[in-house]
């Protein structure tokens, strides 16, 4: 008698007391992925605020890296970081001749980032981004 006392009691669950299966708008899905990008914001983080799981937060988010997440919206911005500090206001926003040691980084849709030196020629920059945007 005593070692039934000292066994947990099991809890049965019926399919009729969960919830069903949830459905996620396309829409819900990008806002959600979009948020998990933003900052040093943790993915777990984001799916537990959610109430979803976190491989399924990963699995949005390669599809949204892969352009499979539904319908694409164009992107608000494209954050943009200064290396060298330059004053604020300039007659000449623009400098014809770049220093050559200056780099642009581009962040791909994919996620794979490319370091380009300012002065790069249109062309060769677009047959770089061929390859490397490839899967």
């Amino acid at each position: 008698m005593s070692d039934f006392n000292n066994r947990p009691q099991i809890e049965v669950l019926s399919a009729a007391d969960g919830d069903r299966r949830r459905y996620w708008s396309d829409d819900d899905k990008l806002r959600i992925v979009e948020e998990s990008f933003i900052g040093h914001r943790q993915a777990a983080a984001t799916a537990r605020r959610h109430g979803i799981c976190r491989s399924l937060l990963t699995t949005w988010r390669r599809q949204y890296r892969n352009g499979e997440l539904g319908s694409s919206r164009p992107v608000p911005f494209a954050p943009v970081t200064v290396a060298k500090g330059a004053p604020a206001s300039q007659a000449n926003p623009v400098d014809p001749c770049p220093p050559p040691d200056c780099q642009v980084e581009i962040a791909l849709p994919n996620g794979r980032r490319l370091i380009v030196p300012v002065g790069v020629e249109p062309e060769a920059l677009a047959r770089i981004l061929a390859v490397v945007d490839r899967q």
